[in-house]
């Protein structure tokens, strides 16, 4: 009997302690890695890391939601795998309930052996706009990479001027130029980086 009352005390001690003792709180995710570049074809492992309340950390890699922005470009797996479909960039996001953690991913293709820029001139008024588009050549076709490029534009003397700006991560790429800018000639550069990098310019003029 007694034996049967000392179970019953330690059962009740035990479920009147179970308020004082709570599950940390997921309060933030850390998707990595951060602005991955992979090639086309090719696939990558990404990892959500989340932090709780209580300061501790642990990994959620297949505890999450996982989604992309683009699936055309990189289209990601229940158990956070992503595979580069086509060339271009897409945000990946995991999120558990009210957290989450997102990182950029671009995609660029293989067996690049050129790019061209179109038009290959330009001619903007100024308080204009006009655009441009990027295109790779690949394996015997072209594909456009103008969301994936880094754009530069200098005048005459190298400088780059503050009255013109471009559009980056986008296809067409804008061009703007304010009214105050000069008239003249400039240079836009497109950079593709892949597993070679090219580059390519065109002359742009302010009428």
């Amino acid at each position: 009997v007694l034996g049967g009352i000392v179970v019953l005390l330690l059962l009740a001690f035990a479920a009147g302690c179970t308020g004082f003792f709570q599950n940390p709180v997921l309060t933030g995710l850390t998707v990595g890695p951060q602005s991955p570049n992979i090639q086309q074809g090719t696939s990558l492992q990404m990892s959500a890391i989340g932090t709780f309340d209580d300061g501790s950390t642990k990994t959620l890699t297949s505890q999450v939601f996982w989604s992309s922005s683009d699936t055309t470009v990189a289209p990601i797996s229940t158990g956070g795998v992503v595979n580069g479909a086509s060339s271009g960039t897409a945000t990946i996001t995991a999120s558990s309930g009210a957290a989450s953690g997102t990182s950029s991913i671009t995609v660029t293709l293989m067996n690049v052996t050129a790019i061209t820029i179109m038009p290959p001139s330009l001619t903007i008024a100024r308080g204009g706009m006009g655009t441009l588009n990027v295109l790779a050549t690949a394996g015997g076709s072209q594909v456009d990479v103008t969301a994936t490029v880094t754009w530069t534009i200098t005048d005459s003397t190298g400088n780059t001027p503050t009255t013109i700006s471009i559009t980056t991560q986008t296809s067409p790429a804008t061009i703007t130029v304010n009214s105050s800018a000069a008239t003249g000639q400039y240079t836009v550069t497109a950079t593709y980086a892949g597993s070679t990098t090219f580059t390519k310019s065109i002359t742009l003029t302010v009428t």
